[in-house]
């Protein structure tokens, strides 16, 4: 998932490949964010998400997918890579969102209701549906070659959770690995945007693969009774990307609450959780990309620091193998950048000066 500040849109206009829509801000934290709710003045009137033609998510990611295969040798991430060719095209489709409720639904076919104060329909693209506002999903490839280098040889038959997924498209191409995959979100449009047949439960494998799953659960993770339901163990890897931020869950200098990531319970409990829900060998990767801190004088940026939110003194107290603790990514994060294009066009990234990686990444070790 996501550096989702609003003053943080240049950075995510390159690092993301989109541009930021005026309906839509990206979500501040964990505990806030919403969809930007203009006054309704119109009865059903609706805001158009996104303007590319069907076929046109489903074709770039293709292109992504083959521009990465030289740079991702683990067989583990060319699978994943692979599994972009049986990916299904999306029909358009409408959602109601409710500023006051933070309840949001899917609308069936057909004249759209009367829209209620607080309310906006949006019109969602299959742009949209794979990459909502975070961009191409196949940025996992390089989270994914860390985990294939550590062992991680397969999905097929593995239990993965991202934890702020974000969008659905990685989750899909993990499922149809033959993943059995679990997404938790606090943002209510997601699970709403993905709750019609055929996005979650069941998914074909692909390439020989065995069939996966998808289940996607909304609120705090482990603090939410459904959420913990949806993992309650078992569990071979457990990733977030750009979520766990030390900026985000420790700021360095004092912030409004809305930029910040609420755990909803302390970093212990958290992280006893994490080794909780991991099977013996289990990995547990917090994969971190950022724009350049902000110079002297000039606001400070919480996402700009992706470092580890856990001391490594409390991960290897609660019974964590280290096995990368802030790593720099850079490097290598430059090299996807420039193979996913972050780089081309007048907006495009200065990657050098504003582009750097960081991750940990530890394992629950195998009783002897």
């Amino acid at each position: 998932m996501f550096d989702r500040q609003p003053s943080a849109i240049r950075h995510l206009k390159s690092i993301q490949g989109r541009t930021l829509l005026g309906l839509l801000v990206l979500l501040i934290g964990l505990n806030a964010r919403l969809i930007a709710d203009p006054p309704t003045t119109q009865p059903a009137s609706k805001s158009k998400v996104d303007a590319r033609p069907a076929e046109w998510t489903v074709a770039k990611l293709r292109e992504e997918a083959a521009g990465l295969r030289t740079l991702f040798k683990a067989p583990v991430v060319q699978k994943f890579l692979d599994a972009v060719k049986d990916l299904p095209s999306i029909e358009p489709r409408a959602m109601l969102y409710n500023r006051d409720t933070r309840k949001a639904r899917l609308l069936p076919k057909g004249p759209p209701p009367t829209t209620q104060p607080g309310e906006r329909i949006l019109e969602l693209s299959e742009q949209y549906y794979y990459n909502t506002r975070y961009g191409t999903p196949l940025a996992y490839a390089r989270p994914l070659q860390i985990l294939g280098d550590a062992g991680l040889e397969t999905l097929a038959g593995k239990r993965v959770l991202d934890f702020g997924y974000g969008t659905i498209g990685h989750l899909r191409l993990w499922a149809s690995c033959g993943a059995d995959v679990i997404g938790i979100e606090v943002d209510p449009t997601t699970e709403a945007l993905y709750s019609l047949p055929g996005d979650t439960g069941v998914i074909k494998g692909t390439g020989g693969a065995p069939n996966g799953k998808i289940t996607l659960a909304t609120g705090q993770w482990p603090a939410d009774a459904n959420t913990r339901g949806a993992a309650k163990g078992g569990l071979d890897v457990f990733i977030t990307k750009n979520v766990l931020k030390r900026g985000y869950v420790h700021p360095a200098e004092p912030v409004d609450k809305r930029m910040m990531v609420d755990l909803g319970v302390s970093d212990s409990d958290f992280v006893a959780a994490v080794f909780d829900a991991l099977n013996p060998g289990g990995k547990f990767l917090i994969y971190n990309i950022c724009p350049a801190p902000a110079p002297p004088g000039k606001p400070y940026i919480p996402w700009a620091d992706g470092h580890c939110p856990f001391e490594r003194s409390l991960l290897e107290a609660r019974g964590f193998r280290i096995l990368a603790f802030d790593k720099d990514d850079t490097k290598q994060t430059h090299a996807m950048a420039k193979a996913l294009g972050w780089d081309n066009g007048p907006s495009g990234m200065d990657l050098e000066n504003d582009l750097f990686a960081w991750y940990t990444l530890v394992e629950k070790p195998v009783s002897k």
